[in-house]
C-alpha cells in the first residue's frame, strides 16, 4: 500500500517503513506526526483519489531527527564584465519515518452559504416629508498666484562643426549687357 500525501507544501509518495526528507517542521525530534493531507490512495488494483484529499485516511509518522542538507554552491558571473558571485546554501530538513496508515479527521466539505433571505420593506406610513438643507456658498479667498517654476534650460547638444562647403558664386551682374539696355 502506499499513498501520495502534501506535507509543508510538497508533494511526496510514501509506503510504511519508508524514511523521506522533507522541509523542517516544527516538531521534537523522536514525536509522532499526523499527515492528513492525504491526496491519493492505492492498495493493490483499490485506487482513491480525492478531491481535493481523500476524507478519513491519515498517514503517521514519527520525526527521526533534524538536519542539513548538502551545500549547493550559487555562482553568478557576467561575462567580460568583471562580476562574478560565489554563494552557498544548506536547506533545512526533517527525516521522517512513514509508521502506517489509518483512519484519520473527516475532512467535510465546507456547508454552503444560506441564500439570503430577502426582505421586503413595509411601505411607511405619514412619513414625514425631508426637508432641505440649503447651504449658504462659501466665500473663497482669492488664492495667491504662486511662482511658477521654470524649467531649467535644456543643455543644448555640441554638435560637431560641420566640413566648410566652397561658397556658392554669386552670378555677378553682366555689366556690358545692362549698359546697352540702358542706353
Amino acid at each position: 500500500m502506499y499513498a501520495i500525501v502534501e506535507i509543508a507544501g510538497q508533494q511526496y509518495k510514501v509506503e510504511k517503513d519508508q524514511q523521506i526528507f522533507v522541509h523542517r517542521l516544527e516538531e521534537e525530534e523522536g514525536s509522532k506526526v499526523t499527515f492528513d493531507n492525504v491526496l491519493l490512495t492505492a492498495d493493490g488494483d483499490k485506487i482513491e483519489v480525492g478531491a481535493p484529499a481523500v476524507e478519513g485516511i491519515s498517514v503517521s509518522g514519527k520525526i527521526l531527527e533534524h538536519l542539513k542538507g548538502d551545500k549547493v554552491i550559487v555562482f553568478k558571473k557576467k561575462r567580460r564584465k568583471g562580476y562574478k558571485k560565489r554563494n552557498g546554501h544548506r536547506q533545512y530538513l526533517t527525516k521522517v519515518e512513514i509508521t502506517g496508515f489509518g483512519k484519520g479527521t473527516a475532512k467535510k466539505a465546507a456547508p454552503k452559504k444560506a441564500e439570503a433571505v430577502k426582505v421586503e420593506a413595509a411601505p411607511k406610513a405619514a412619513a414625514a416629508p425631508k426637508k432641505e438643507v440649503v447651504k449658504a456658498p462659501e466665500a473663497k479667498a482669492p488664492k495667491a498666484a504662486a511662482p511658477k517654476k521654470e524649467a531649467a534650460p535644456k543643455a543644448e547638444a555640441k554638435k560637431a562643426p560641420a566640413k566648410a562647403k566652397p561658397a556658392a558664386k554669386k552670378a555677378a551682374p553682366k555689366k556690358e549687357a545692362d549698359k546697352k539696355e540702358d542706353k
